[in-house]
């Protein structure tokens, strides 16, 4: 399958799950809003996901799928899927204890993330028993992404992009159905996340089934560390785990500083995230998983030529789809949130101040998906220590600004910081692969990259005026919610128009290459 068809796939299923997860954060708005439950629901939602990283889709996944691309290719199906047994069950072993420790010492576990919620003895019981609640979805979620290591090693990327859909649905599902027989509502949709959680390892797992591969339990951790590819594995993983605990820190950072700005201060950098995550996750993360089995196939078999021109077309596709996004958000930031958030007790406030904060991380957009297009030649080639490196030194830069920043901008001035920090890892990327010869600009990519820069802001700059003749001219009508819908809808229709014409012009996309590229199939090694 070519990267195209890849992050194609990957790419269109997790903006299918993206728009769920916009619906599931409307319900979210609409039953919990922006105030101490809000709070507290939140940060039991990102407790587990602070650490999903660290034992799923960061560490384990980057040292992993590597080693059974490899494999794959050396040594055939039966003996991968049996190293994938035995690395399954130390994880669930590693895991599991981390959980169950996380549950008894949880209260001083929330006083240490959100020291905010200290002088409200509700709001701290409140977000002490919604993290009990939600937490062993972590356990979870690090199953799930082993199962998907394996389908994308197998270039199957449409379930394991799926499996955050059923999170979603059954977030949403929980608000409606368990809410009116707990405590909180808060409380029913916690419920939702750790049943989501059981439902997508189900998933997976009759995904490997069609896929005809079947992980057998495997109990002798004694001996499975015996194993000295299981030893290369965590050789590799511990770099990792530095990495993404450095990353965790940063964002466990985030939560405590926002945490002391007041009430609501948490939900509206949320709120302002989750719109990031719409492009970051269908563009940067569809083109880092797909991406990584293919560079490490092209590098186990020598083709540095054809592991260069795909890392081109990754940083490309990242880029193309990443900057015309940043520029929408910022010019429609407002309207948006108050599309999506603004209804029951997420109040217009509540929306102004969202919207400032999705500007400021809208900045930094590019970069990330950028850097997640790097990121990976490194993890192709074995390499697992490097990116820890510059992990540390973004932390570092992520944390001076926060402490500066919200001293004179509250919540966006951490939103800012963010961004900072995404522009410091980009250029750590792009110094440290040319420096070592793997990657580097070339004069064609450089060319485009400004000729989509110039398009998208001339795109955003008719979009910005159109929006404002619209606002000028029907202010009072587009109060309402169906013709703010409708308003945006035709905005977006424009913008796709004036982007495409502008790309085809300019020789930006070349739509008969991509239609060459969707047939082209991967040579076989």
């Amino acid at each position: 399958m070519s990267l195209f068809k890849s992050v194609a796939t990957f790419g269109g299923l997790t903006f299918v799950s993206r728009i769920t997860g916009f619906l599931r954060d409307m319900v979210l708005a609409n039953f919990l809003g922006a105030g101490a439950m809000a709070d507290a629901f939140v940060v039991a939602f990102k407790l587990p996901n602070l650490f999903r990283s660290l034992f799923a889709e960061g560490a384990f996944t980057s040292a992993f799928v590597p080693i059974f691309s490899q494999k794959l290719v050396s040594e055939g199906k039966k003996k991968s899927v049996f190293f994938a047994a035995q690395a399954i069950a130390v994880l669930v072993v590693i895991v599991g204890l981390f959980v169950v420790l996380f549950e008894i010492f949880m209260p001083y576990i929330v006083n240490i993330l959100a020291p905010g919620f200290r002088d409200d003895a509700g709001k701290m019981e409140l977000a002490t028993q919604l993290c009990r609640i939600t937490f062993p979805f972590l356990l979870l979620i690090s199953i799930v992404s082993f199962q998907g290591g394996i389908l994308n090693s197998f270039e199957k990327f449409a379930a394991p992009a799926t499996a955050p859909i059923i999170l979603n649905l059954t977030m949403i599902f929980a608000a409606f159905v368990f809410v009116p027989f707990m405590p909180t509502t808060a409380h029913g949709i916690a419920w939702g996340i750790t049943l989501a959680g059981i439902l997508e390892v189900l998933w997976l797992y009759a995904a490997l089934k069609r896929t005809d591969v079947t992980i057998h339990p495997y109990i002798h951790i004694a001996k499975i560390m015996r194993n000295p590819e299981i030893r290369l594995l965590f050789k590799r993983i511990a770099p990792g785990v530095v990495g993404a605990g450095i990353y965790q820190i940063n964002m466990a950072v985030d939560t405590i500083l926002v945490s002391l700005v007041g009430t609501g201060a948490v939900s509206w950098l949320y709120y302002a995230n989750r719109l990031q995550q719409l492009p970051l996750g269908v563009v940067g993360a569809a083109i880092s998983v797909a991406l990584l089995p293919i560079l490490s196939k092209y590098l186990k078999a020598q083709n540095t030529e054809e592991a260069l021109k795909t890392q081109n077309k990754a940083v490309e596709y990242g880029f193309l789809l990443s900057f015309p996004a940043t520029v929408l958000l910022i010019v429609l930031a407002e309207p948006i949130v108050t599309l999506l958030f603004q209804h029951g007790k997420f109040l217009p406030s509540d929306a102004v101040k969202t919207a400032y904060a999705v500007i400021a991380y809208a900045v930094g957009l590019p970069c990330y998906v950028i850097t997640k297009a790097l990121m990976p030649n490194f993890f192709a080639r074995g390499d697992t220590v490097t990116p820890v490196k510059y992990s540390a030194v973004s932390f570092t830069a992520n944390l001076i600004f926060n402490l500066v920043l919200m001293q004179f901008f509250g919540h966006i001035g951490i939103a800012i910081a963010t961004t900072i920090a995404a522009f410091v890892s980009l250029g750590q990327y792009i110094i440290g692969l040319q420096n070592r010869n793997y990657w580097y600009f070339t004069r064609p990519l450089l060319l485009k990259m400004l000729k989509i820069a110039f398009i998208s802001i001339l795109t955003g700059a008719f979009v910005y005026g159109l929006y404002y003749i619209l606002s000028a001219s029907f202010g009072e009508l587009l109060q309402h919610k169906i013709w703010l819908l409708l308003e945006l809808a035709f905005l977006g229709v424009f913008a796709l128009a004036i982007f495409l014409i502008s790309a085809k012009l300019t020789g930006v996309i070349n739509f008969k290459e991509i239609l060459n590229t969707v047939k082209k199939k991967h040579d076989k090694f």
